[in-house]
């Protein structure tokens, strides 16, 4: 089902949230790297049906179609036909048969010329429903940077410019790579007469919207992650046995590699190869060409957006390992048929630090690649974060795959070259401290004491509920000076997520200040800081957090949003039933701080020419409005009458006399029942706003504060250091 077009929008004084309601629980939300053509940013999310894809932003279809869509397909004239209607009497051309019921639709979207300026957030322009008669829970896309439909084609392939193509797992263990074209179906296309004929016409895979359907085989239960990666596969000529295989594997064509783990057994890791040409033809069965029998099972898996071979492997809690599928572990390997071996090679394990003072080690609750492959950032169970440097990006880090022919297997490594605590999780860390705060030191042994002692576990172990997770958005040049990376990260719940705007910076910043645990990560410039978000709860309305995603700014996807303002990417807070957009408010960045320290520095200026100290008014101070909340009975004194007591012109009481004799006799009104001043009430209501320029300023007056407390220390320090002549006037 798809979400409610209109937003739910709440204003923070950190954010503003747009919450979506949807009438389906939400299993996985992913968002498609590469926007389409008329400039929509597409997300998708998997619910017990099958899953939804989300067009934001963009131009909009135009009004005549969607006009022309709600009369239907097949809507009759009412009443006389028009006056300029042509009737056809005869054809000269009879062989031209007449379309039939069935016939393929074409679809032939319109969208206006235009963004709309006037619009104050972007729309969802259209949404699509495939339905897969089950629950998607796991939704995978490629690891590219963010771009428009134009500058899709990674390394010549074409079909990226025109569709999108992702995986999808569902519950009952089936794997499907899906392409659907980026262009959103026209109002048309979803109000034609052959999809209301049927609930089962628009079914995933009957090719009425266009898409295509791979089925992966070989799982015997659900799986429970997803990864996908493009190659280019390379000449098969070195390692076949027979002229005519290789010169059917000479050519490189582009290849979608598709990697899932499931808790079969111990744990088995699959990939599949398909040739990205062949993704169009739906209908098809691909095997898996590589089967990893796993000591234990996996949490998480993603592929290396540089070196698409190497797969990365989150093993909570022992270990993070990288395998590459390209890389045979016992050469020459003659059981394999295609371009790649039948088993691959697991290259080097990272190990997290001991949670002391026990002898197990953290559980990690996330590994992403970051530096575009060349890192791996992880976070652990009790808050804390930590970055392995593989490739040397930073002058401290050794480059472990970075040197020609390093050969590295079967290393392991566990320091980190910078790591750090993310804020307000102490608690993590430090459990017996809160329990002995929160209450007094004895607590009498009682059966039930006895239960809690006996349950309660300050060990590493009580880590193993915590959840979180790490999104890493890369960021187009067009975004930030250079190609960088935003990442986000959440611990928890909604009260921990955390966005750093640049990681290369951060990570330059952090090496210059010498971190290595219990750095203040939250002071200094914007860039190189992670930023904590607060106030998410009012969006997802007491429901839980189960997943964070991001979405890019780009300069011109939205109306009336400028990509300089806040941070780089949107936080996408994914809900129970709820899909929560946020964005921050250009507070965050500074722009409102440095306004305000500008104008400090003015009035600071106009201080200086003067030695004592001068407090400035605010100006166009608005003049005080007086309203009668008494209940007691009305009583009208007039001016004229108070004022002739204390004047002393003895004329002008004569002539206000006379004025007051000549008015008629006007009775005193009786009260009703002592609510008179409800009237004064609705006019105290109705009293409009200022503006937002002429509105009290806290931050303003704050510092003028300061500036006064520091001119008072001045005077203070200089008191007594030499004589001073005081002269009073009499």
């Amino acid at each position: 089902m798809a979400p409610t077009a209109v937003p739910r929008v709440r204003r923070t004084a950190q954010n503003t949230q747009y919450t979506y309601n949807l009438p389906r629980r939400i299993h996985a939300v992913q968002t498609y790297p590469v926007l389409s053509p008329q400039g929509a940013t597409i997300i998708l999310y998997g619910h017990e049906n099958g899953l939804t894809i989300v067009w934001r932003g963009g131009r909009r279809f135009k009004q005549e179609v969607t006009q022309e869509s709600e009369r239907g397909p097949t809507s009759k004239q009412n009443g006389k036909p028009p006056a300029d209607a042509v009737m056809i009497i005869d054809s000269d051309d009879e062989d031209t048969a007449p379309v039939r019921k069935g016939g393929s639709f074409v679809d032939q979207p319109q969208f206006e010329e235009s963004l709309d300026e006037e619009a104050r957030y972007p729309e969802i322009v259209q949404t699509l429903d495939l339905e897969f008669g089950t629950a998607v829970l796991h939704l995978a896309a490629l690891p590219l940077t963010p771009c428009t439909a134009e500058d899709a084609a990674w390394g010549g392939t074409e079909i990226l410019k025109e569709k999108m193509v992702f995986a999808a797992s569902c519950a009952t263990r089936e794997v499907f790579l899906v392409t659907l074209p980026l262009v959103p179906p026209s109002p048309l296309s979803k109000a034609r007469e052959e999809l209301q004929e049927s609930l089962l016409a628009g079914k995933a895979g009957n090719g009425k919207w266009g898409e295509t359907m791979t089925l992966l085989t070989g799982q015997e239960r659900g799986s429970s992650g997803l990864a996908m990666s493009l190659i280019r596969s390379k000449s098969t000529s070195d390692r076949s046995k027979s002229n005519e295989r290789s010169r059917s594997e000479s050519r490189a064509l582009p290849r979608i590699i598709v990697a899932a783990h499931s808790r079969e057994a111990s744990g088995i890791l699959r990939l599949w190869d398909i040739p990205l040409e062949d993704s169009s033809k739906t209908g098809r069965r691909i095997e898996p060409f590589q089967t990893e029998f796993l000591p234990k099972p996996l949490t998480s898996i993603s592929f290396n957006p540089t070196h698409s071979t190497q797969l990365l492997c989150n093993a909570s809690p022992d270990a993070v390992r990288i395998y590459d599928y390209s890389l045979a572990s016992m050469p020459p390997d003659d059981l394999s048929e295609g371009p790649f071996p039948s088993q691959g090679s697991w290259l080097i394990t990272f190990y997290p630090p001991f949670a002391r003072p026990y002898s197990s080690r953290k559980p990690i609750l996330a590994a992403s690649w970051i530096a575009h492959g060349r890192a791996i950032l992880v976070l652990l169970a009790d808050g804390q974060w930590g970055i392995w440097d593989i490739d040397g990006v930073s002058p401290q880090g050794p480059a472990l795959f970075g040197r020609p022919g390093s050969g590295i297997r079967g290393d392991a490594l566990t320091e980190f070259n910078v790591s750090g605590y993310v804020e307000g999780t102490s608690p993590l860390r430090n459990p017996a401290q809160r329990a002995s705060g929160s209450g007094s030191e004895f607590v009498p042994m009682t059966p039930h004491s006895r239960r809690d002692a006996l349950t309660t576990s300050n060990g590493p172990e009580r880590l193993a509920s915590v959840k979180g997770g790490i999104v890493v958005t890369p960021l187009p040049a067009s975004t930030t000076t250079t190609a960088d990376e935003s990442i986000t990260l959440w611990i928890g719940g909604v009260e921990h997520v955390f966005v750093i705007p640049g990681v290369l910076k951060f990570w330059d910043a952090q090496i210059r200040k010498g971190a290595g645990g219990g750095v203040n990560l939250f002071s200094g410039a914007q860039p190189t800081r992670m930023v904590r978000l607060s106030d998410l709860s009012v969006g997802l309305m007491g429901e839980r957090c189960t997943g964070v995603g991001a979405i890019v700014r780009f300069i011109d996807n939205g109306a009336n949003s400028s990509g300089h303002e806040g941070l780089p990417v949107e936080l996408l807070v994914c809900g129970e039933t709820r899909l929560v957009i946020v964005r921050e408010s250009e507070t965050v960045v500074g722009t409102r701080i440095g306004g305000v320290v500008g104008r400090r520095k003015r009035l600071s200026e106009r201080a200086k020419e003067n030695s004592a100290i001068v407090v400035y008014p605010r100006p166009e101070q608005p003049g005080s409005i007086a309203y009668n909340l008494s209940v007691g009975p009305r009583r009208n004194l007039s001016r004229l009458g108070v004022g002739g007591v204390f004047d002393a012109s003895p004329s002008g009481d004569k002539a206000a006399q006379a004025e007051a004799d000549q008015r008629p006799v006007q009775l005193p009104s009786r009260p009703r029942t002592g609510f008179a001043f409800a009237d004064s009430l609705n006019a105290a209501a109705d009293v409009e706003q200022q503006d937002e320029e002429d509105e009290r300023d806290v931050e303003v007056e704050m510092l003028d504060i300061m500036e006064i407390d520091r001119e008072l220390d001045a005077m203070d320090n200089g008191r007594g250091r030499g004589r001073k002549k005081v002269i009073f006037d009499s």
